[in-house]
């Protein structure tokens, strides 16, 4: 973790942060919590009958904690002041996806960052991207 803003710059990477075998088995797990009945999150029975390949589909609010946790890894647990994503793609069980960021703007009055942040697959697409704002002064 960084001890101070005025290491970070406008255009600073976040350090990367990988899911290299999102599983079926959190999805499932996820949606028993959540009490989610989408089958699309469990059943690949599911996916197959709507034209996809029978992998399960990961729920949003897992997709958006993989990139918590990237800012959370950079900067520490108490450091998310917001976070705005988009879901312009799934991403499903099988998927190795990398968390990656960089930094937009920084406010010199409250050392708060606002990050580009998204979800990588290996092909290079972003099935999730958005915004963070991150407390540098932590």
């Amino acid at each position: 973790m960084t001890s101070s803003s005025h290491e970070v710059s406008v255009g600073a990477r976040l350090p990367d942060w990988v899911m290299a075998d999102v599983r079926a088995e959190r999805m499932r797990v996820t949606s028993a919590i959540h009490r989610d009945p989408n089958p699309v999150h469990w059943d690949p029975r599911s996916t197959r009958s709507r034209g996809l390949d029978g992998r399960v589909i990961n729920q949003g609010p897992l997709n958006a904690s993989y990139l918590v946790n990237m800012v959370m890894a950079w900067r520490g647990p108490t450091c998310l002041r917001g976070l705005h994503v988009e879901f312009d793609g799934r991403i499903c069980d099988g998927d190795h996806v990398t968390a990656r960021g960089v930094v937009t703007a920084i406010d010199p009055m409250t050392h708060v960052a606002t990050c580009e942040v998204w979800l990588e697959r290996l092909d290079g697409s972003r099935p999730v991207v958005g915004t963070a704002r991150v407390d540098l002064s932590g």
